[in-house]
């Protein structure tokens, strides 16, 4: 079994800067291929980034490319996304994701542990 445990989020003005991690126990995080997700009120959860075993490979959604890079740190088994050039429609709870089989996908349902979620506010 896998714990997820996110944090660093918080409520930011438009064009500032967070940054999440995804602190992994349970199982060394280097088997695992990592990601992160979100959910804003109304809205499905979406794909916002992931990360290959290595870190080698990253792979983002259309909307945050640019702004938001994923990384990894195994030897402290966390995941990060640090968060640029904020914008209102940002705002969600960010859930971190991992894939035992280390599979890196954008999709949600491939994933077998999620983390609790943590709030991220962006204010226009």
């Amino acid at each position: 079994q896998v714990q997820l445990v996110e944090s660093g989020g918080g409520l930011v003005q438009a064009g500032g800067s967070l940054r999440l991690s995804c602190a992994a126990s349970g199982r060394s995080s280097r088997t695992l291929a990592m990601a992160w997700f979100r959910q804003a009120p109304g809205k499905e959860r979406e794909f916002v980034a992931a990360i290959s075993l290595s870190g080698g490979s990253t792979y983002y959604a259309d909307s945050v490319k640019g702004r938001f890079t994923i990384s990894r740190d195994n030897a402290k088994n966390t995941v990060y996304l640090q968060m640029n050039s904020l914008k209102p429609e940002d705002t969600a709870v960010y859930y971190c994701a991992a894939d035992k089989s280390a599979k890196v996908t954008a999709f949600g349902y491939q994933y077998d542990y999620w983390g609790q979620g943590t709030q991220v506010t962006v204010s226009s």
